[in-house]
């Protein structure tokens, strides 16, 4: 692995070609000439373009035809390649505890490696190191992705994961969500570990109140819809709008099956129902992150041998460790012939591309970390969006998911999501056409993080 690092560059001047009434030289840090800019949100190329960045963002983009005067610090042909924004991956964990601190801080050159240039973390126990991270990050001294975070997740008096904050009742709600915004997180993650469905409930009508955006996974004896109907921003993974979508949900919600209805979930799946479902979604703007990719890295953890892949020596020593526990879990599994995570991936996969035509806002996450076992950091995110490929939709929309409504999002489309003036500069240059062939994000050549260029080493 090669490391990455920033290239220094040196002062020179350029001018574009043809018609111009003025001379007056204009001062940017970096010229891209000849570029191929690929136009995800319209699936198409623009051709014989030029595109200027000062500092952090992009100053102009024009025709090659054009003629302006710049003064410049370096210029790059990129004849030939394709000139992309930076990926989004909206679903990502730091955590392990204070042990482990170091081997999750060095996962953050790997996802600058894949074209990774923004982050979303789902909740961890370590946000103080994240947060650090985040403004070194943004400050440049440190390469990475930026990361938006929700801090630690909202959970009941048994919480599943260490570092989540303990909810009650109305008191735990409005402490918490005090102590969140205190610190500065981006979004509230919800978890269901023992969370009962009136706090869960509870904490998104707070949420509400305080314009803080709420996401996360919802207790299964909680009803999506109150959830969406009480102003949920989004839900992750696909068990929970499956739900929705059965006509057996109530009756197996009374008897108190939890996770053990998904297989009858999964067999009385009802397509109307589902159409419906999305029509509402798409018009409440929720955000759904389906995580397809880890869903089938899990299916068959029980059959697969990963002591050979390619970035598990990029992994540290610690962070492998945790990965022992869903192995187990998955052997347990196939030995009492459940088929639970195999039919909930398979249902996933064809709802995907309704969801999509309906008008649901579909994010791209790769949800790797540790404890999720073989989800490597950047490139899970490309096995997402080759997944979401695999499962209907055009290499454009894979795209969309990640570049355009990851911003969205956050409501941040006005700096991110395309190549065009006054844009966050994080943009990917590939040798390939993306929008013909998904694939061809393997070209990844070279990656511009906030303006400056970085050593890929992929």
């Amino acid at each position: 692995m090669k490391p990455i690092h920033i290239v220094f560059l040196s002062l020179l001047s350029i001018i574009l070609i043809a018609s111009c009434t003025s001379n007056k030289q204009i001062s940017v840090d970096l010229i891209l000439m000849n570029a191929s800019i690929v136009d995800v949100q319209n699936d198409k190329i623009i051709e014989n373009q030029y595109v200027t960045i000062k500092g952090d963002s992009i100053f102009s983009v024009g025709s090659m035809l054009e003629k302006a005067n710049y003064n410049f610090k370096e210029s790059i042909d990129i004849s030939g390649q394709y000139l992309m924004p930076g990926l989004w991956d909206n679903h990502v964990h730091f955590r392990g505890g204070e042990d482990l601190i170091d081997e999750n801080k060095e996962l953050l050159s790997l996802f600058s490696k894949f074209g990774i240039t923004t982050v979303r973390d789902a909740g961890g126990d370590i946000t103080p190191s994240v947060l650090q991270w985040r403004a070194q990050i943004k400050e440049k001294e440190l390469i990475g992705p930026y990361i938006f975070t929700s801090g630690p997740k909202l959970d009941g008096p048994k919480p599943a994961w260490e570092g989540s904050i303990i909810i009650e009742n109305h008191t735990d709600i409005q402490n918490a969500l005090d102590s969140l915004e205190s610190i500065g997180v981006d979004y509230v993650k919800i978890y269901d570990g023992s969370l009962s469905k009136e706090n869960f409930y509870a904490i998104i009508e707070a949420t509400e109140k305080r314009s803080m955006k709420v996401i996360g996974h919802m207790p299964m004896s909680a009803d999506f819809q109150k959830a969406v109907s009480l102003g949920m921003d989004g839900s992750e993974h696909m068990y929970y709008i499956m739900k929705a979508c059965s006509p057996k949900a109530d009756s197996l919600t009374q008897l108190g099956l939890g996770y053990g209805m998904m297989e009858t979930i999964t067999d009385t799946y009802d397509e109307q129902m589902a159409y419906e479902l999305f029509a509402e979604l798409a018009q409440k703007q929720v955000y759904i992150t389906p995580t397809l990719y880890i869903g089938k890295v899990l299916s068959n953890l029980a059959d697969e041998n990963h002591s050979t892949d390619t970035l598990l020596s990029e992994i540290g020593v610690g962070i492998q460790k945790t990965y022992e526990g869903r192995i187990k879990s998955a052997k347990r599994a196939k030995s009492s012939g459940s088929q639970m995570r195999e039919k909930v991936s398979s249902l996933a996969k064809n709802m995907i591309s309704p969801m999509f035509d309906a008008g649901v806002p579909i994010l791209a996450g790769s949800d790797c970390g540790p404890f999720n076992s073989f989800v490597y950091p950047g490139e899970a995110l490309w096995g997402e969006l080759f997944s979401l490929v695999d499962a209907g939709l055009t290499p454009a929309e894979a795209l969309q998911t990640s570049l355009i409504h990851g911003p969205a999002f956050m409501d941040l489309q006005k700096e991110y999501g395309s190549v065009e003036k006054g844009k966050v500069a994080d943009l990917l240059i590939l040798d390939k056409n993306p929008l013909e062939d998904l694939q061809n994000m393997r070209s990844l050549d070279r990656v511009i993080l906030k303006g400056d260029f970085t050593d890929k080493g992929n």
